[in-house]
């Protein structure tokens, strides 16, 4: 957006902005109250709604209900405030949860074909709810919405607290420790498609530009790698690769296989990821290695 030379409205509330830019309006906000959704709406033509909570494998229940409220809320304040305010377009990262459990490649019109992972029972239809919530917003105003089903988003900037992160980071921010042995939840067969943030912004960007139709688009990498390549790959570049590796089939996991057909982003965005999973460690890894002084 800045090289675009945008005027950028971001509210913060608990996390710092890591950069500054004559550009960036920054206003103190928490978007769970609707009169602050109002403040960073007023006056603004494209709304890019990235603020949510996450959930982390081992998570208890009762922090898994808080945060899919937090995320209901939230999304429904912004589109309401987004709408009174007479914004034009509207941004909404949904997920790739929102799709049954198939071992094949999932399209977009599979998503209402079954119910979603049990691992995914909360989350899922959260973003079930709030993709109709979407729906119900663009046809009774004039706010043009795009939707977007990222895979799992990686990158520069994530979060690697132990204790809250998602598997990359936490990965990297143990293997830079060189834990030995190194002890991974699950079998490692798991498959995923991990998608580098850069690319998810830029899928963004094109999304609102060019497909602001309420109609979801899958944005990953289009291709996937099991959780145990994807370990062998962060070892290897934390220079830990002697490490003894033990898969741990008794801690919770997610959804045995996640992949998602990506050639509808293809056709209507003209997006296609641009960064691979090495490329994409690599780079994450040394952020972490800047940001965190781990050698």
């Amino acid at each position: 957006l800045l090289k675009q030379e945008a005027k950028i409205r971001i509210p913060l509330h608990k996390r710092p902005l890591p950069f500054k830019d004559k550009n960036i309006e920054i206003i103190p906000a928490d978007l769970t109250k609707p009169q602050d959704c109002l403040n960073v709406s007023e006056g603004i033509d494209y709304v890019f709604h990235a603020a949510g909570a996450v959930g982390f494998a081992g998570a208890s229940k009762l922090d898994a209900m808080q945060k899919i409220i937090l995320n209901l809320i939230l999304t429904s304040r912004m589109l309401f405030a987004a709408w009174q305010a007479g914004a034009e377009r509207f941004l909404i990262l949904s997920s790739s949860t929102v799709y049954p459990a198939f071992e094949h490649p999932v399209k977009e019109d599979e998503a209402w074909s079954g119910p979603v992972h049990p691992s995914y029972l909360g989350y899922g239809w959260m973003k079930r709810y709030l993709e109709k919530l979407a729906e119900y917003t663009a046809s009774n105003s004039k706010l043009k919405i795009a939707l977007l089903r990222p895979t799992a988003v990686y990158g520069p900037g994530d979060n690697f607290d132990p204790k809250t992160c998602h598997v990359i980071p936490a990965l990297i921010h143990r293997a830079m420790a060189k834990e030995n042995p190194f002890v991974v939840w699950g079998s490692g067969n798991e498959v995923r498609d991990f998608i580098h943030v850069a690319d998810v912004a830029r899928a963004s960007l094109l999304a609102l530009e060019r497909y602001a139709t309420c109609n979801p688009v899958n944005i990953g990498y289009g291709k996937w790698v099991t959780i145990k390549e994807v370990v062998g790959t962060i070892l290897k570049l934390c220079g830990h690769s002697k490490a003894k590796i033990n898969f741990d089939c008794s801690k919770p996991t997610a959804i045995p296989v996640r992949m998602v057909d990506t050639a509808k982003a293809k056709e209507v965005l003209g997006f296609q990821a641009e960064i691979s999973p090495e490329e994409g460690f690599k780079d994450t890894i040394e952020w972490y290695k800047s940001h965190y002084g781990k050698e």
